[in-house]
């Protein structure tokens, strides 16, 4: 990477941040629903956690539990192939720092952070529409898959080839598959053992617990062990090891959280078509609506308390987080209902 290379320092605005609706709105009297994200509303019910765990460094035993546990939760070879981080974000932007100048597609628009981050360090980055546009120029291809905004899906079968195109000349492909919990049967995780291939896995979206600030690569297992190295010792705390290998495990809870993601994504859909509104997109986890009335559903929302999330560069795409709990819904419902 070019040594000389100066991070951008203009902030990429992202949803989740509540101060921001209450700076342009105020604060409402029921408090904001925040819909701006796509994290599950209803999070994993973390139980009682000793509280020695929250005054000790993370042991080496919770380590190796949580990546025997991630390894059997996302279906990945070995253990080996596991690297644990304090959130997606942070592998996000060191994977650039662990490669020479590269020549890197980034399928797009999609989650903007990917772009940011290898052209802050120097790397030549081009955005590209479809995968059918990286062809031999590029030295790293960057995909998310489903992709966030707007939850479009790359068939496994096709990425790999890409990825063994790539693997013939020391290339990369990275797959973040942040969204992919509700759709396992897209991800490429049985995969990673190979050369050259990096598939990023949230934790806090599908579980809820974005708080924690847990993200794993799956990659293989000498590129793992530097980034791991990079990352350094204690890169996650004690709480998110004990936590998130309980609910790898969690079964039933992950199969009732999908149906139930499934069945609040459908009433989602049928309410924005009651008002109007084309969906365009979505996972189980967010929806993406279209109207050319976006901006102003987006503020009439805001003076009930409702955040949303919309982009300036299609003004016509609003997106919706699912709402949790039945009072929420009817907020929303409300809230439609005077539009």
């Amino acid at each position: 990477m070019d040594a000389h290379a100066k991070p951008e320092t203009a902030a990429i605005p992202h949803g989740g941040d509540i101060s921001r609706a209450e700076a342009q709105y105020g604060p409402h009297p029921q408090g904001w629903l925040d819909l701006s994200t796509g994290i599950n509303p209803n999070p994993y019910p973390i139980g009682d956690i000793d509280a020695q765990a929250y005054s000790r460094l993370p042991l080496k035993k919770s380590i190796d539990d949580l990546r025997q546990a991630a390894m059997d939760y996302y279906g990945a070879p070995s253990p080996d192939n596991i690297v644990a981080a304090p959130g997606t974000q942070a592998l996000i932007q060191w994977l650039p720092r662990l490669r020479g100048p590269s020549r890197v597609a980034v399928v797009g628009p999609t989650y903007a952070e990917h772009a940011r981050s290898w052209r802050s360090c120097g790397h030549t980055v081009s955005e590209i529409a479809d995968l059918e546009q990286a062809d031999g120029s590029f030295d790293v291809v960057v995909a998310v898959n489903p992709n966030n905004p707007d939850g479009r899906r790359h068939a496994p079968e096709t990425l790999l080839d890409l990825h063994r195109r790539l693997a013939t000349t020391g290339g990369c492909l990275v797959v973040d598959e942040a969204f992919a919990d509700m759709t396992p049967g897209l991800s490429l995780s049985s995969h990673c053992r190979a050369d050259g291939l990096i598939v990023l896995k949230s934790y806090g979206k599908f579980f809820g617990l974005a708080g924690l600030r847990l993200g794993f690569a799956l990659t293989g297992a000498a590129f793992g062990g530097r980034l791991t190295e990079a990352l350094g010792p204690w890169a996650f705390s004690e709480p998110a090891a004990i936590i998130a290998a309980k609910s790898f495990r969690d079964g039933e809870w992950i199969a009732r959280t999908r149906k139930n993601l499934i069945e609040g994504r459908q009433r989602l859909e049928a309410l924005l078509g009651d008002h109007g509104l084309d969906t365009v997109g979505g996972t189980g986890l967010f929806t993406l609506a279209q109207s050319a009335r976006a901006p102003d559903l987006h503020a009439h929302l805001a003076s009930h308390g409702i955040w949303t999330r919309v982009f300036p560069e299609n003004p016509a795409w609003i997106r919706f987080g699912h709402p949790g709990k039945a009072p929420d819904w009817g907020r929303l419902s409300e809230a439609f209902g005077r539009w």
